[in-house]
């Protein structure tokens, strides 16, 4: 089996340096035609300049592929548009988006500003947003799209001084969960990808000799596998340092209690079947925690479930 993307069209962001420009690199490898955006910024979002994609679109066509650098700010919807106008003028299709661009502003709860708070949450949610929303009703006139979102573990397990990253990390998922049951019938295919790696977002925090375990290549090597014909659906790919893991979300199966006996007291008495994890499903819609619920209820009532 050969993954490739010969006669597709992708677009990743922040793609100027480490992650994006490793994924961007691989994509062209492989043969897909790239538009390489990046803003340009600092780590925190300060600056911009496009010459980083520039770069990058540069060593995609020295090696015989074939790209364009875009400045877009993808928190800026227009300048969204305008770039996916753009990739639609020159090759007429948009197959893959991969949402990477973001920054960080990192302080302590009680410290981060609320201005910080929320540049960080615009750039990692609304940009994912903005640029899921303009390739949208490409991907599905086409019948075809594959969408990634880049999570984190400061989002699905927390990390001291990053509420607002954590807070952005963790709101793609939810938002690629209800784009995965909208775009099933389009043939649209919406991941996450939870990297970890020796970018620059790292650099001072994590000793270099550990950093050098920590490769971009090795991330990348899973992001290839969500953005071809054959990549999974709702799916939150962990990769770093040459490993790669899932992560799922469960639920447990739960109890029910009957209304009198409905009170915080009781509760907390039975939590430990509460938390009891014999029975745990992954659940994949809001409705199918809501008729497990449902069903208990009517079971105690008995009253039968409606046939279908």
């Amino acid at each position: 089996m050969s993954i490739r993307y010969d006669g597709q069209v992708a677009i990743v962001t922040g793609a100027g340096n480490g992650l994006g420009k490793s994924h961007a690199l691989a994509l062209a490898a492989r043969g897909a035609k790239v538009v390489v955006n990046d803003l340009g910024g600092a780590v925190d979002g300060t600056g911009g300049s496009v010459t980083a994609a520039q770069q990058v679109v540069q060593e995609i066509e020295a090696a015989g592929g074939e790209a364009m650098a875009n400045g877009a700010n993808v928190t800026n919807l227009a300048e969204v548009e305008a770039m996916v106008k753009d990739a639609m003028d020159k090759w007429g299709r948009v197959d893959i988006l991969v949402n990477n661009a973001g920054i960080l502003r990192d302080k302590s709860f009680a410290k981060v500003s609320i201005d910080d708070f929320k540049l960080v949450v615009d750039v990692h949610l609304m940009g994912s947003v903005n640029c899921t929303k303009a390739v949208w009703p490409i991907m599905q006139e086409q019948n075809y799209g594959r969408v990634v979102m880049t999570t984190s573990s400061s989002g699905m397990y927390g990390n001291f001084g990053q509420t607002n990253y954590g807070a952005a990390k963790m709101a793609v998922v939810g938002f690629m969960n209800t784009l995965v049951i909208e775009g099933k019938k389009h043939n649209i295919h919406v991941n996450a990808l939870s990297p970890t790696a020796g970018t620059r977002m790292l650099e001072g925090l994590i000793p270099p000799d550990v950093l050098e375990l920590m490769s971009v290549e090795s991330v990348t090597a899973g992001l290839l596998t969500l953005c071809d014909s054959e990549a999974p659906n709702r799916t939150i790919l962990c990769a770093g340092a040459g490993g790669y893991a899932t992560t799922q979300i469960f639920e447990t199966d739960g109890i029910y209690l009957a209304p009198e006996d409905q009170s915080p007291e009781n509760v907390r008495a039975q939590m430990d079947k509460v938390m009891d994890r014999a029975g745990e499903k992954k659940i994949t819609a809001g409705f199918e925690q809501t008729n497990k619920f449902v069903a208990k209820a009517m079971q105690h009532f008995g009253i039968e479930m409606p046939k279908t």
